[in-house]
């Protein structure tokens, strides 16, 4: 057994800096070493133990590290994070969450500490762009603590103050946290590291930081052990199309060595596929990458853990996220279908599905797909399917056939809908939502729900007697009868078309047929309006008189059914009235 090199993804939100921040990383780990002192690997880069002590410096007198350095992850984000799983968890060892520190936690922010928090994936924070501090002077590649030191005591106030205010926005997140060089016990609480992407301050004192934690966290507790001589396991990053080479696979290697020639088993949407790699392809070092003529050097073995991409016949529906298992040379049926039912537990989701109710959920990755299932709990929104993928319109036939109005949805998170979904979607009236955000689908889907509840009570009102208070102006009888035109002042609540009138001693009397605002024809209107209306059964002088007020009538049944009802204020105290005013002659009206 020997141990690897943690695998570190950073997290954060949009432009907090965190590809500043993976560029800087390689840039000076290049500059502080010789050639080829960084390696880069197919969606990840390798920072080597010499690298980082020749970054740190200084810093790491006294100190004495055995881990062989850091693995970053270069695809920043939730679905770098999302899409890693091994054995049915994060496989990210460390997580860096970038923070501007004059923002502070953001909602990204706050779903990425969700994710490290679920997983229970130690994590560092990185305060970013103290340079944009107003006043600071920057130190290029410099420890934080020495460029603090040559700040004045205005500029060192004005970042106490956002580091103060970072520390309380993780507090109320649920973490304790103070600045690196405060904290005795680091198991307790989270490590914030100020730093500039920009200008290399305080880069040292993050590597520091992350190799410490690693190999006292992580290499103590057999979490960094591999065994090499052991048949590679690896977790698919990416599916892509290399010209020459056809679908290719960007994987992850976090255990045993991967030969060329080996026979390996990976999951797809379907059954797991068992094939052959034909080549694997490693890209130049840094300082090489500029040449465009050969992307890549092909290699006859890979040792964990790095990052490589796969050449191999039939891995077209392989899925992000999927594990990928080479086959030891004596493995046998019972081997080959013992590791396809691994991977097939692995590519279960942990999701709660109701039998009758919910929506429909898709994602780009498994574990997405399930990092959204987790947030749509959260919020208490039940999900009725959840599938990895596009959406397609076998999506739309499911999502049509769900009971309920406010469930014929469809979430996407990372996704597209074909032409043809979204052409099915629109006739079959179900709502497609697409986000690479999960709060602003949550954020979105709840809108909608809200925009269908406030459309259905306006069906309901439309439907029973609502309540409406109105006064008869003087002056303003236009007609005396068949039917009589009058005009009225709404006092509360609306009066619309075909509802019958009620008079303040309880008598129902007349119809109105039809009401005018301005020049124009209206099926209602609403308080504070002058409007014109026909009452057909009255006569102007004795079923109704000028100066006088009326009610809408509002029938037993009715009243019952708007107590259902968000009534205002001004709403339930017509109602009322209108009660008090039936139960004059029918003491048990409305009950």
């Amino acid at each position: 057994m020997v141990t690897r090199q943690p695998i570190v993804s950073v997290l954060g939100h949009v432009d907090h800096g965190k590809t500043t921040f993976l560029d800087r990383v390689r840039g000076s780990s290049i500059v502080a070493g010789e050639a080829g002192g960084i390696t880069q690997h197919i969606g990840a880069t390798e920072v080597p133990l010499d690298a980082i002590e020749r970054v740190c410096g200084p810093l790491m007198e006294g100190r004495s590290f055995t881990v062989p350095g850091l693995l970053f992850i270069d695809t920043p984000g939730h679905r770098a994070f999302s899409t890693l799983r091994a054995r049915g968890g994060a496989l990210a060892d460390i997580g860096v969450v970038v923070v501007d520190v004059q923002e502070g936690l953001m909602p990204q922010t706050e779903e990425a500490l969700g994710i490290l928090r679920r997983n229970e994936t130690p994590f560092v924070v990185a305060a970013n762009k103290i340079d944009r501090l107003h006043g600071w002077d920057p130190k290029e590649d410099t420890p934080f603590g020495a460029s603090f030191q040559e700040q004045t005591e205005t500029v060192q106030g004005r970042f106490q103050e956002a580091l103060y205010a970072l520390i309380g926005d993780l507090h109320d997140a649920g973490f304790q946290a103070d600045r690196y060089d405060q904290i005795t016990d680091f198991t307790k609480n989270v490590a914030i590291v100020p730093i500039s992407a920009l200008t290399g301050e305080g880069l040292a004192d993050l590597l520091l930081v992350m190799t410490g934690l690693a190999q006292r966290f992580l290499e103590g507790e057999g979490q960094l052990d591999v065994d090499l001589d052991a048949p590679g396991r690896a977790t698919v990053l990416e599916v892509k199309e290399e010209r020459g080479f056809g679908s290719t696979l960007d994987v992850i290697l976090y255990d045993g060595t991967l030969h060329e020639g080996d026979k390996i088993t990976v999951g797809t949407r379907n059954d797991p596929v068992v094939t052959n790699v034909r080549a694997l392809l490693k890209p130049k070092p840094l300082e090489e990458i500029r040449d465009p003529s050969e992307r890549f050097n092909s290699v006859e073995e890979v040792q964990a853990a790095s990052g490589l991409k796969i050449s191999a016949p039939d891995i077209d529906e392989v899925v992000p996220g999927a594990p990928l298992f080479a086959l030891s040379d004596d493995a046998d049926e019972g081997d080959v279908q013992a590791l396809r039912e691994e991977i097939a537990s692995e590519l279960s989701a942990d999701i709660s599905i109701k039998d009758n109710e919910g929506i429909i959920v898709k994602a780009d990755t498994l574990g997405s797909l399930e990092a959204l299932a987790f947030e749509l709990e959260e919020a208490e929104i039940p999900i009725r399917m959840a599938r990895v993928g596009d959406i397609s319109p076998r999506d739309i036939i499911d999502a049509e056939t769900l009971p309920e109005p406010e469930h014929q949805v469809i979430l996407g998170f990372g996704v597209e809908a074909s032409q043809d979904a979204e052409d099915d979607a629109r006739e079959a009236g179900v709502e497609l939502i697409t986000s690479d955000i999960v709060y602003r689908l949550i954020e979105d889907y709840e809108a909608f729900v809200e925009s269908m509840k406030a459309e259905r009570q306006e069906d309901a009102r439309s439907e029973i007697a609502f309540p409406g208070k109105f006064r008869f102006l003087p002056d303003h009888a236009f007609r005396m009868r068949k039917p009589a035109i009058m005009g009225v002042r709404v006092l509360k609540g609306r009066i619309r078309q075909d509802q019958r009138v009620l008079t303040s001693q309880g008598r129902v009397v007349g119809r109105i047929q039809s009401i005018r605002l301005d020049d124009n024809t209206v099926p209602e209107a609403k308080q504070g309006e002058e409007v014109a209306i026909a009452v057909s059964g009255v006569q102007i002088g004795r079923q109704m008189e000028q100066g006088e007020t009326y009610y809408v009538n509002i029938p037993g049944k009715d009243y019952q059914a708007l107590g259902d009802e968000e009534l205002t204020l001004d709403e339930q105290e017509v109602l009322n009235e209108v009660a008090e005013i039936k139960r004059e002659n029918e003491p048990l009206w409305g009950m």
